[in-house]
């Protein structure tokens, strides 16, 4: 169309120009004139052009950029972090955390007790002593939980189950704990000089029970009070109405590289029944066994109370420590019998530069400075007990044993450790007598544990 314009109107020019000049010759001044004509006609048609090329482009539509869709509103999520401690613990920022938990003991061991003290039921044996599994953590506000179970040898048993608030030197606990008694008790069994307790937690009925207890920790001074039921499996049955009160105090300075741990608890127990049966024994410190050779066998109990002092120190590699336990029944229409149980023990840790442990009253964790994945042996750790029980008081006769432990405890890591015992036992007035019918003899008990915790 362009082109036709422009021919269009150069003809039109052509026509207009005088007839004269078109009819003779043109003069070299008439054509320098048209000339400069032709040339203004291409300026203008030229100028038309571009004017025509500017009406006929269709004009490019300006869209504005589609406006960026607005995100999603999203609660802001605290930042977590992952700590080891045996374990993944599970920390975030605004005050949670959850850690699984757990340990486990394969034992060993024997009895070896003159004919018809044990039985079938001694010589050497195995078994899982324990298998916990659990979770504990914390909750924003100053609460703290845990829940675990004892699932060795196909039965389910709680442990702790617990609720804990506190935000400063005092904590309020509810649940299933131990309630404060001993040194010995209240140690781990993680962290024991030897495989089992002393002879009078295992007699005195030492257990964890249901119960709301309160700790209070300041400086070197720990108390320590509750007030319990039962334990969680003998509250099931409802008729179980006992109530007990409970109480510790600690006092555990540090002087300079020596710990001092000195402390003394009370007990008082009703079981608010009349008819209620108690029964006072011990194990011959192996647990694979079921006899008990000194054995009070079922006695009525109106109420009980005991009282226990404890001391220990720890000073570089060694530690020493001693507990004393009296332990009154007191009977409808008999007499009251108080029954003595007690320790005295010496421990060294072999290894340099290795200690035993303690913390907020009882003995803790064996820690190598040399695990052997770092190229080392390991900690190891010696320890001999003298254990005393006497079951015999108030027209009863339980029987009265006498125990020299030896124990070596090797820690290859933090985590793992494994253990051997050696006890000689003395037995007096015991309720299991021999085949000849001798109830004053000699016994002798051996174990070994393989334990992991984490």
């Amino acid at each position: 169309m362009r082109y036709s314009l422009t021919a269009a109107l150069l003809a039109t020019s052509i026509l207009c120009l005088p007839t004269a000049a078109r009819a003779q010759a043109m003069t070299a001044e008439e054509a320098a004139a048209l000339r400069a004509e032709l040339a203004a006609l291409k300026a203008q048609v030229a100028t038309l052009e571009s004017r025509l090329d500017a009406a006929t482009v269709q004009p490019t539509p300006t869209t504005a950029p589609a406006p960026t869709p607005a995100a999603p509103s999203v609660t802001a999520r605290p930042a977590s972090e992952i700590a080891w401690k045996g374990a993944p613990e599970i920390r975030t920022a605004d005050g949670w955390s959850f850690k699984p938990r757990g340990r486990m003991q394969l034992d060993l061991a024997a009895v070896d007790a003159p004919v018809g003290a044990t039985g079938v039921r001694g010589g050497l044996k195995t078994e899982f002593r324990r298998i916990y599994l659990g979770v504990d953590g914390k909750i924003p506000g100053g609460f703290a939980y845990r829940v675990e179970a004892d699932v060795a040898n196909s039965s389910v048993e709680l442990t702790d189950v617990y609720l804990t608030y506190g935000t400063g030197p005092l904590s309020i606990t509810a649940g299933q704990i131990k309630p404060f008694w001993s040194l010995d008790e209240m140690t781990s069994d993680l962290f024991t000089s030897f495989m089992e307790r002393a002879a009078f937690a295992q007699a005195f009925g030492f257990e964890r029970r249901v119960g709301l207890s309160a700790q209070y920790k300041r400086g070197d001074l720990l108390l320590q009070a509750g007030v319990f039921g039962d334990n969680a499996e003998d509250l099931l049955d409802d008729t179980n109405n006992a109530v007990s009160l409970d109480g510790r105090v600690v006092w555990m300075p540090k002087l300079g590289d020596t710990q001092l741990h000195l402390a003394a608890s009370g007990h008082w127990r009703d079981p608010n029944d009349p008819a209620a049966l108690g029964r006072y024994r011990a194990r011959p410190f192996v647990h694979t066994t079921d006899v008990r050779l000194v054995d009070t066998g079922q006695i009525d109990v109106a109420s009980e109370r005991g009282v226990g002092l404890e001391g220990a120190v720890i000073a570089g590699p060694f530690h020493a420590a001693g507990e004393a336990y009296w332990h009154r029944v007191n009977r409808t229409g008999s007499a009251d019998p108080t029954f003595f149980g007690g320790y005295a023990e010496v421990g060294m840790v072999l290894t340099p530069g290795d200690r035993r442990g303690y913390k907020d009253g009882g003995f803790d964790r064996l820690k190598p400075s040399k695990p052997i994945t770092a190229g080392g042996i390991g900690a190891f750790q010696v320890n001999a007990r003298y254990d005393h029980l006497d079951l015999n008081d108030g027209g009863i006769v339980g029987g009265r044993q006498q125990a020299a432990l030896i124990g070596l405890v090797w820690a290859p890591i933090d985590y793992i450790r494994i253990s051997a015992n050696y006890g000689k036992l003395w037995i007096d007035d015991a309720r299991v007598a021999t085949a000849t019918g001798d109830r004053d003899y000699t016994a002798d008990t051996f174990g070994l544990r393989t334990q992991v915790d984490f």
